[in-house]
């Protein structure tokens, strides 16, 4: 029974340890949840859903009122030899009235619209795209920026780790030279020397604290919470996929060509015919009977019906060199896109470089701190024994504090560097 409650209380432990823990992977969510630019995948998809109801809504008929009144200097009469002759019969006609009016209700119907509503629905889809892949970008460049603070944590913890065991190693020889001194075998400036370097390990320790400190609230900042005494954790050492470069911004230069040939399609739509049917009701004078509005100047009701054909041709005017405009900028995103590719390589291959150049020095870190912990702990002994070289023996400390300090140091950067050639080829 006493095994399975110490079983379950050491599991209660470990998961209470890495629940007070952040990942990295944790906390470029929290970060990216928390960003501003998190709000634009809404936006885009709402002027999106927009955009097309407007494009499907160009093939619903449209309704059009209008009302006019108008006077002109002229209107159509009959010859005044017939008017005279109908006159002496007795039948007048006075003809059309200068001022004429009219309230009409038309409807259009398109039937072909040269492919104007599908080219509009293409660019609307293009343009959300090449918005989405933009936040994209940001947000990808948002991980790099995380990923800066938390190794930099991470660096500050290995330095101030390593101080504190230096600071550690000190006080202990420190007191052995105390005991030495009261025993009348060291001097008083061999306690002071030593004194003196505690003082100044302490001095590094506080401003490295200070400094972490400060990376920890610019993290907090970006993953708006607080850490609190949450530790971040050190991500495993995993090499990054073999595979092309699947940077978002290979999306986005894509998109951009995307959204240049939609626009092509909009503009060769722009010289093609409309054909549509229309109906006209109005009411006034004089109506579509002529004869009737020249006897009299009721006004009557009157309907049209038929179909329409249209053809702007001074679109094809400047259509060549807008098409020539848009295929310039398609080179132009080309272009761009090489330049970007070719970066990333040089990007990739220093990366690369870096890792093997890390891996070399680290093979060697772990024998340079045996080492120097060997030789410090001899210039010990020679201190147990009363022969004491105080610079000697803080020569020692310092050459394995620097060569353990470099050790851990060089094995964060090892980290940083491989997760930057991740966040480099996005693998």
């Amino acid at each position: 029974m006493k095994r399975v409650v110490v079983l379950a209380f050491g599991l209660w432990l470990g998961a209470f340890a890495m629940s007070a823990q952040l990942t990295l992977d944790e906390c470029r969510q929290l970060a990216r949840e928390h960003y501003p630019e998190i709000r634009q995948y809404d936006l885009i998809r709402k002027t999106e859903s927009y955009t097309l109801s407007n494009a499907a809504r160009a093939w619903i008929p449209q309704l059009v009122l209008s009302a006019q009144a108008t006077w002109q200097t002229d209107v159509p009469n009959f010859p005044d030899e017939l008017t005279g002759m109908l006159a002496r019969q007795g039948v007048e006609i006075p003809g059309l009235e200068q001022d004429q009016y009219k309230v009409a209700l038309e409807l259009n119907q398109t039937i072909w619209d040269g492919g104007k509503s599908a080219a509009d629905r293409r660019m609307a889809r293009a343009e959300a795209a090449e918005q989405r892949t933009a936040a994209d970008v940001e947000l990808y460049a948002l991980d790099g920026r995380i990923d800066e603070l938390y190794f930099g944590i991470l660096l500050l913890d290995a330095r101030i780790a390593q101080t504190g065991l230096t600071q550690e190693l000190l006080r202990s020889n420190l007191d052995k030279i105390e005991a030495l001194k009261r025993n009348g075998v060291a001097m008083q400036s061999d306690a002071d020397a030593l004194e003196a370097e505690l003082l100044t390990v302490g001095q590094q320790l506080a401003q490295l604290e200070v400094s972490r400190e400060s990376y920890r609230h610019m993290l907090s900042l970006f993953i708006g919470q607080e850490l609190g005494d949450r530790d971040l954790s050190k991500p495993e050492v995993e090499e990054p996929l073999a595979g092309e470069n699947a940077r978002p911004e290979l999306a986005m230069f894509a998109a951009k060509i995307d959204r240049l040939t939609a626009q092509e399609k909009l503009v060769k739509s722009s010289s093609m015919p409309r054909l549509g049917l229309f109906a006209q009701g109005y009411y006034g004078y004089p109506g579509l009977d002529f004869m009737q509005g020249m006897m009299n100047c009721d006004w009557s009701w009157n309907a049209l019906l038929g179909v329409k054909l249209s053809w702007n041709f001074g679109a094809y005017y400047t259509q060549k060199n807008d098409l020539n405009k848009l295929r310039t900028s398609k080179q132009q995103v080309e272009v761009q896109r090489d330049i970007f590719l070719f970066n990333m390589e040089l990007q990739t291959a220093q990366d690369n470089g870096n890792i093997a150049r890390l891996r070399r020095a680290l093979a060697d870190d772990d024998r340079i701190v045996a080492l120097r912990r060997s030789v410090r702990e001899a210039a010990e002994s020679r201190l147990r024994n009363g022969v004491i070289d105080t610079h000697d023996l803080l020569t020692k400390i310092t050459d394995e504090s620097a060569a353990a300090m470099a050790r851990s140091m060089r094995e964060i950067e090892l980290l940083k560097t491989i997760y930057e050639l991740k966040h480099t080829i996005n693998r």
